[in-house]
């Protein structure tokens, strides 16, 4: 028997676009033999609309037919998520990057709906999106990091020069200045004065209400990933090299200015050194299926723990489907691995009693 498997994709996010490509890149890679594929495309807008179920790969998503849909209410939901027999889906692949998304509103749907689905739960999806939680539970974990601050945009409309005094006084320059809820590099700035400060503070207020600042530090960037459950694998280190000042969203998706070295040229030290301290992360965000764990290794020899990514860039040339092919894992491969995850964990919880006589 075929395993019904949905593709959610799309989505009212600003990495919309990153999600297109790993949805094509997924429906390309999966197995027709071993799964029935049922794309669900979500538009910028938020509306949901259903796909025929795909029998092959195909070249290009953007020429399926999607049957639109009134409304997101309780019987519009059983509806699209469901075969066209009626039959609810065996599992379901949340291909989508950013807000609305990756971030634990898509998941805590399909918990409601009982439904089994790949990767993180709410909690971890919620923290792991949230640069400020996250970082906060890294803290309480014990993990090095660098300094951080962090404003909300009413506090910075109240007092914007109180809140540059307090990045200069608690942070310094260079500093970085993210959303707190937002992937894939955008409206990320780097400051080296009050007036790059300033803009930076506009710019990422316009993609959140929170902002977090961070501490500049020079440092090669590398990157590990995770799969499993309770006691995930860890795989072989990649660096980031980016030909640009940092890695934004351009030198990621749009021009390929940046080097990504697999496997990372570090010490076996260093490495084991990383993988502990990404599973400590991974655990203490309760996390499931995947991550990518980011790091530091500064000119000093500290590895600093920068963040997690709990759904990762996923097309085949991304960095956490490569660092697992390095690992002997490929790609097709791999996503049968995360669907049968997905299914494991699913088991697991149906044995919670929610019941007390």
């Amino acid at each position: 028997m075929k395993i019904n498997l949905c593709l959610l994709y799309g989505g009212k996010s600003a990495e919309h676009e990153v999600s297109l490509q790993t949805a094509k890149a997924v429906i390309q890679a999966l197995d027709t033999e071993k799964f029935a594929i049922h794309p669900i495309f979500i538009t910028k807008e938020g509306e949901w609309r259903k796909g025929p179920e795909l029998l092959e790969p195909v070249e290009t998503i953007k020429e399926l037919q999607f049957e639109q849909t009134e409304g997101i209410g309780a019987n519009a939901l059983s509806t699209i998520l469901s075969t066209n027999d009626s039959q609810t889906f065996d599992v379901v692949f949340p291909l989508l990057h950013g807000p609305n998304g990756e971030d634990g509103t898509v998941q805590g749907m399909l918990e409601l709906l009982n439904l089994p689905y790949v990767g993180n739960g709410v909690l971890s999806s919620s923290a792991g999106m949230d640069k400020v939680i996250m970082k906060n539970l890294f803290a309480q974990e014990g993990l090095d990091q660098v300094n951080y601050t962090w404003f909300t945009k009413s506090i910075w409309e109240a007092s914007p020069e109180r809140c540059y005094e307090q990045v200069e006084q608690e942070i310094g320059y260079p500093c970085f200045i993210k959303p707190a809820n937002l992937g894939s590099s955008v409206g990320i700035s780097k400051s080296e004065n009050r007036e790059e400060l300033q803009k930076a503070f506009t710019e990422a207020f316009q993609y959140d209400r929170r902002i977090i600042v961070e501490e500049g530090v020079t440092a090669r960037e590398i990157e590990v990933g995770l799969l499993g459950n309770d006691f995930p694998e860890c795989s072989v280190a990649g660096e980031i090299a980016p030909k640009s000042e940092f890695y934004d969203y351009k030198a990621k998706y749009s021009d390929g200015d940046t080097d990504l070295i697999i496997p990372a040229d570090i010490s076996a030290e260093q490495y084991t050194e990383i993988r502990n301290m990404a599973t400590r992360a991974f655990q203490a965000l309760d996390c499931a299926g995947l991550v990518r764990a980011d790091f530091f290794i500064t000119n000093e020899g500290r590895t600093l723990i920068n963040e997690v990514n709990t759904m990762p860039g996923f097309t085949p040339v991304s960095m956490f489907p490569l660092l697992w092919k390095h690992t002997d894992l490929d790609y097709p491969t791999l996503i049968e691995r995360l669907v049968h995850l997905a299914l494991e964990r699913h088991k697991e919880k149906q044995n919670i009693i929610h019941t007390f006589e």
